[in-house]
């Protein structure tokens, strides 16, 4: 006696599972559009309002200090801004959440941004008083700017082009600092998060809204 065959899947349930897979496909290989435009040009406009502030200070101490709050502001305003232009495009009546290419694209950003703040405490003892010059002079804005680009060229990857050609222009600056005898990390700092995010960003909000 031979066994039952088994019944075969219903129609519909295979076109539900047809289209579910489509949709996560589709999802999958969307870019992460969300990036705000004018978000950026608020981060580009915070760093130029930070850079002669840090500038005049007596201390490396107080420089880090400036740039560090500078920093953390930045971070708060840039997904506030994120936040918000993703809840624009979905609109009120739909619950935010993260999709797959917003997913990425995070996970990519944030490894370099913490790696960044790794290796600033580990260039700086936080127990130890004084903060050698050369350190705020040229190492950490490279580091920052360096760091920051691989970051944004990474995320951008899984984003519209203008993200990663901003990310280049980052590393660029990055290598600029650490490297060029006579650079002024506190001017390439000002060049990258203030001119480039400045730049970058009136671009993105006239050419993908907001």
């Amino acid at each position: 006696m031979t066994a039952p065959r088994p019944e075969p899947p219903a129609l519909h349930d295979r076109a539900l599972q047809d289209l579910s897979f489509i949709r996560r496909t589709m999802e999958g290989a969307a870019s992460f559009t969300d990036v705000p435009g004018w978000g950026l040009v608020a981060l580009g406009a915070i760093a130029v309002i930070a850079a002669p502030i840090a500038a005049r200070q007596t201390t490396p101490e107080r420089w880090l200090a400036v740039w560090t709050i500078t920093a953390a502001l930045g971070a708060t305003v840039g997904s506030a801004a994120m936040l918000h232009k993703m809840r624009q495009r979905l609109g009120r009546e739909h619950a935010l959440s993260f999709s797959v290419p917003a997913r990425k694209f995070l996970f990519s950003l944030w490894p370099s941004i913490i790696s960044g703040a790794v290796l600033t405490l580990a260039l700086i003892d936080p127990f130890t008083p004084g903060i050698d010059a050369q350190l705020v002079a040229r190492m950490i804005p490279g580091v920052w700017l360096l760091l920051y680009g691989m970051g944004v060229t990474t995320a951008g990857a899984f984003s519209i082009r203008a993200v990663p050609l901003m990310g280049f222009g980052f590393i660029a600056l990055g290598v600029l600092a650490l490297f060029l005898p006579f650079a002024n990390g506190n001017v390439m700092m000002a060049l990258g998060f203030g001119g480039l995010q400045t730049a970058f960003g009136v671009y993105i909000a006239r050419r993908h809204g907001g």
